[in-house]
């Protein structure tokens, strides 16, 4: 297969959509934990939480280095090391970005073989596979570790309905690959809604949305009722002037998307398999939120949430909307699903709020957001132990993994509530947080991108700055590794 070079604008702008399943978004902002990749190959382990956290007595093994890693082949724990070792050099991340936007990707040779260099390396290690047929295979290796896999056909956001019908047809086969497998290794399947919908129209509906915010008497002719969207605190400074009514054919535009979206939703009630729509930065995400929530209100029913959406825990108004969508769902009897994580996009947020003279979205410091992920999960805890929604706790956050751990425990949820409370990590990062929380009898799933790796290329480079700066604010990932593959040299010598 050919494969083409990536344009500079077109990097640039896919690692602000890129969004993954990770709680932690910045390499300075959050400690993290790093890992090993278990079905592919292994990584490091955690990192310690933000010294600033609140520290939480521990139900969680995360310091048996000898039995986290007993299953994993020193040769895999090696392979797994160096990965994260060169993805915390900044250098080497430089020279990697470089050459993959550079002219030498136009030589055929040289293309290949540094093709074949990161596909043996980042690529197998953060990722399930170039098509559903390998990423199957990968799941089915993460389960014999006791871990489900979301499964995420990476693509990234698009601008036409061409690329959309695309992009849905990957989705769907995503889905008919799941059901081909035993529901304890596949925990959902998880979609990015500018990959079903063109990025400008996301835009333009956001904008009516945030003005209707601004001004109830406009009137939105296509919009159904749904949850809220907004609470007073929202930002809404994407859209300075009222919005132009969209056109009849933006309107057909947002027609098709919602046919993409229900055709998924039924798909994955047919298999009760759950579905993640992934939140993206806030000049789509009303749009997305508006999408979610339509979709949760006709496809969630009798205490089984097949929806889920996802809410940004580094947002000043997060906390708040979760509080009013959780209310609304309980008015209406809908059992929602929410996916919390912390955020991937605060430079790009900021720098958006900054060039319109506005006071960012996002916390102001890395206290507060730990802080707001570590209340919203509570109330989400909370929220199933009353029997009502489901909850994914998206985090790589030492921390916060022990608290949420630690409450759940407190209010009668784990090992018999799966289906209510979930962990997740991403592939390829945080196995020890991961094996710990499932040593401890919680449900945990890694968020588990696949596909061609020309498309992949983006999500690989955005692991890989975050990895470099993961690694460097943290030291137990790095202390595991290295006390365990001593005890085995040592065990090999003597």
């Amino acid at each position: 297969m050919a494969i083409k070079s990536l344009s500079p604008k077109l990097l640039k702008n896919l690692r602000f959509f890129i969004r993954p399943l990770n709680s932690s978004t910045s390499s300075s902002s959050i400690s993290a934990i790093s890992s090993l990749n278990l079905a592919q190959k292994p990584e490091p382990a955690l990192a310690p939480a933000s010294a600033t956290v609140t520290k939480a007595p521990s139900i969680l093994d995360l310091n048996n280095h000898q039995s986290l890693f007993s299953s994993i082949p020193t040769k895999k724990l090696l392979h797994a090391s160096l990965i994260l070792q060169m993805a915390a050099l900044e250098p080497i991340v430089d020279l990697g970005m470089w050459v993959l936007n550079s002219r030498l990707m136009e030589m055929e040779i040289v293309r290949n073989v540094i093709l074949g260099v990161v596909r043996r390396s980042f690529y197998e290690h953060f990722c399930g596979g170039e098509n559903s047929f390998e990423a199957v295979k990968c799941v089915r290796r993460l389960n014999e570790f006791g871990l489900r896999a979301k499964m995420d056909f990476a693509v990234e956001f698009t601008v036409d309905n061409d690329a959309c019908d695309r992009n849905f047809n990957g989705f769907l086969q995503a889905i008919e690959a799941a059901k081909s497998l035993p529901s304890s290794s596949v925990s959902s399947v998880v979609v990015k809604i500018t990959a079903i919908c063109p990025l400008n129209l996301l835009e333009r509906i956001s904008d009516q949305l945030r003005w209707q915010q601004k001004d109830p008497s406009l009137n939105l002719p296509w919009k159904d009722d749904t949850f809220p969207i907004f609470s007073n605190s929202s930002p809404l400074y994407h859209t300075l002037k009222k919005p132009e009514p969209l056109t009849i054919e933006e309107e057909e535009g947002l027609l098709l998307a919602q046919q993409r979206l229900l055709k998924l939703c039924e798909k994955c009630v047919e298999a009760n398999l759950p579905l993640v729509i992934d939140a993206e930065h806030t000049a789509v995400q009303p749009a997305i939120d508006y999408l979610t929530y339509l979709s949760a209100i006709k496809y969630n029913k009798d205490d089984n949430p097949i929806v889920y959406g996802t809410i940004q825990a580094y947002l000043k108004d997060a906390k708040e909307r979760l509080l009013l969508a959780t209310k609304a769902a309980d008015k209406t009897g809908v059992p929602m699903g929410f996916k919390l994580v912390r955020g991937a996009y605060m430079s790009s947020e900021r720098k958006l709020a900054s060039s319109l003279g506005y006071e960012s979205p996002i916390h102001n410091s890395i206290q507060e957001t730990h802080d707001c992920f570590n209340d919203c999960a509570s109330i989400l805890l909370e929220t199933i132990s009353n029997g009502s929604h489901g909850v994914i706790l998206a985090t790589h956050n030492v921390e916060s993994g022990k608290l949420a751990a630690k409450r759940a425990i407190e209010l009668g949820i784990g090992t018999g509530n799966y289906q209510k409370l979930e962990f997740a990590q991403l592939y390829g990062m945080a196995e020890v947080l991961s094996l710990s929380l499932k040593n401890a009898g919680f449900q945990v799933s890694k968020y588990m991108p696949y596909g061609p790796i020309d498309t992949v290329i983006p999500y690989l480079l955005r692991r890989a700055e975050e990895n470099r700066g993961l690694l460097s604010a943290s030291s137990l990932d790095r202390d595991l590794f290295r006390k365990e593959l001593t005890r085995r040299l040592k065990a090999a010598i003597f």
